[in-house]
């Protein structure tokens, strides 16, 4: 018995777009919903799909608001927003309101199913925290707290540690600068702090800080680490 195929909802009022994302992704096995705007979104979105791509320019919600309409009825379903190049401030708020990811169009293909594994997984990570990360050379033993980089282990700082640690629980999921000093500080507002602290736990862990394999930069907007293997 095979599984049965993973069901997509992309909402987005641009036909071309949505025929683009049909074809694309139902050649990767994907079975594929539409809505053309926000209210046929809501509808679909009680056939319990297991991802919604979700484009921010509708004709009849605010993009920013039916996403948190949606997160509101589903806490859990990976969203991965399409938005405008450039946008960033639309994108940092569409991460606050509880997206797991964003694509720029125009986008690729294999960019967006790239993002769209990642925004699973990170779902799986949530619902079923593995006591071990690894991605790579690193790994991160979250139950005794150890992190190794090729075998040998690291000291990190309370700090260091603590912002990894949340890094690792959203592995692939891209975190703002908001969420972070958020989960590290709770009233400090400053992204100088931040940044800081990223700069030291890459140096420890990273081969070549300057060229981060596992610590990415989301430029203006925050950190994304790379998902486990």
């Amino acid at each position: 018995m095979t599984a049965a195929p993973l069901k997509v909802l992309v909402v987005d009022d641009e036909p071309p777009i949505r025929k683009l994302l049909r074809m694309g992704l139902s050649t990767q096995g994907y079975e594929i919903v539409e809505a053309g705007n926000g209210k046929a979104a809501l509808e679909l979105l009680e056939q319990k799909p297991d991802l919604v791509i979700l484009d921010l320019g509708l004709p009849d919600i605010q993009g920013h608001e039916l996403l948190r309409t949606m997160r509101s009825r589903n806490e859990a379903i990976p969203i991965v927003v399409l938005s405008s190049r450039g946008d960033e401030a639309g994108k940092v708020q569409a991460l606050d309101l509880g997206a797991d990811d964003y694509v720029t169009k125009p986008f690729g293909l294999d960019e967006l199913l790239a993002r769209m594994r990642a925004a699973l997984r990170h779902q799986l990570q949530v619902h079923g925290e593995r006591p071990i990360f690894r991605a790579g050379d690193l790994s991160v033993d979250l139950v005794r707290r150890i992190v190794k980089v090729r075998d040998k282990e690291v000291k990190l700082s309370p700090k260091e540690y603590d912002l990894l640690r949340v890094l690792v629980q959203h592995a692939g999921k891209v975190l703002t600068h908001k969420f972070l000093l958020g989960e590290l500080w709770d009233d400090l507002t400053d992204a100088q702090y931040l940044r800081v602290y990223v700069r030291q736990l890459r140096q420890k862990i990273e081969a070549d800080p300057e060229r981060p394999q596992y610590v990415l930069t989301e430029t203006g907007i925050g950190y994304r680490l790379r998902p486990a293997d």
